[in-house]
């Protein structure tokens, strides 16, 4: 399968939705039935609203993939779907977004104290849910896979930091390697890498090095944060969900910024620069509109879309060569086509 010519079969689009109503059921069963205001009562907006999870199924399907039982591995995918929404609402607030999954951001509704409270509030139901697997799954593979857990969470706040220290200190001078690097760490590791290796841990209990997935996972991540830098550009908000063109009026370092930086001179560069430096609040609509068609005109997007390609070609061949000699199955397919997926969704 080329993921620039296959399509996505309908087992994909099919296991997606059943893993992901799987996991958000274990995720609600689980919840604190009593409440201060404001806590715990707040922690289903996210998972509840439009989403893929994309996360979760991933790690469900290389378990089954793999030969693994679901119901050892429900308990860790909602921890992973906890984590994930915990990570939302707290880059939400950081990157002053208005919008998540077509609705308000949780800070916009309720404000930046409560909704650090229940980010906070998500992380912990995740610890716990890793805690709980001592009795699932023993003791040795349940701390394995905390440890992954910590090594996730550790690559991630690394990888947002580059990205907060990118525009605080209005850096300008960016590779493609510098925004790679970002996105294994931020995005591939929690979205790709992390949930394969949990998903396999499970399943093998480590009879298959999960380490064999790292790459699938990582160039399957780089891929999908570029097609989700690119819908907040060119997407449709009824779909997408999210702020379009949020990502410039934030700042952000995008593949296609860091492109077209490197690819205009003279006045153009130096107001794109001075327009990178500003305060969101000192942003105006005009110069979003500037900066976006400054992009088209000088092949940002479509720069962007090939590298998103390229990744996902190179996702697919990691991935088969991973799976070498792993029978045949509606999971190992699903786990194949993600890196069609990653680059043809819409939202």
């Amino acid at each position: 399968m080329n993921p620039g010519a296959a399509t996505v079969s309908g087992i994909f689009p099919r296991l997606l939705e059943e893993y992901r109503s799987l996991t958000l059921d274990a995720l609600l069963k689980q919840l604190p039935s009593r409440s201060p205001a404001y806590l715990y009562d707040l922690i289903p907006s996210y998972p509840q609203r439009p989403g893929k999870g994309l996360r979760s199924a991933l790690c469900l399907a290389t378990c089954k993939a793999l030969g693994g039982r679901l119901d050892r591995a429900l308990n860790s995918a909602a921890a992973i779907e906890l984590f994930h929404n915990a990570f939302l609402v707290h880059d939400d607030v950081q990157d002053e977004s208005e919008s998540r999954r077509g609705g308000p951001t949780l800070h916009s509704e309720h404000g930046v104290a409560i909704a650090v409270n229940v980010g906070n509030a998500m992380n912990l139901l995740a610890l716990g849910r890793l805690r709980s697997n001592r009795e699932l799954l023993g003791p040795t593979l349940a701390w394995r896979i905390l440890s992954e857990s910590e090594e996730m969470m550790r690559h991630s706040l690394e990888g947002q930091a580059l990205e907060i220290s990118w525009i605080h200190d209005n850096v300008c001078d960016l590779t493609d390697d510098d925004y790679y690097r970002m996105c294994l760490k931020k995005t591939s590791w929690y979205t790709c890498i992390f949930p394969c290796r949990v998903g396999a841990l499970i399943a093998r209990e480590g009879r298959f090095d999960p380490a064999r997935l790292d790459r699938f996972g990582w160039y399957l991540g780089a891929a999908f944060q570029i097609q989700d830098d690119l819908l907040n550009l060119v997407g449709d908000y009824g779909k997408y969900g999210k702020e379009i063109s949020g990502d410039l009026w934030e700042g952000k370092r995008t593949l296609m910024v860091i492109h077209l930086l490197r690819s205009v001179g003279g006045e153009d560069r130096e107001r794109v620069r001075l327009f990178l430096g500003k305060p969101r609040r000192e942003r105006s609509a005009e110069e979003v509109l500037w900066l976006h068609g400054l992009m088209v005109e000088h092949g940002s997007l479509e720069f962007a879309r090939q590298a998103a390609r390229n990744l996902a070609e190179a996702a697919l061949a990691q991935g088969e060569e991973a799976l070498a000699g792993i029978p045949d199955s509606d999971d190992k397919s699903f786990l194949l086509e993600s890196a069609r997926y990653v680059i043809e969704r819409d939202r």
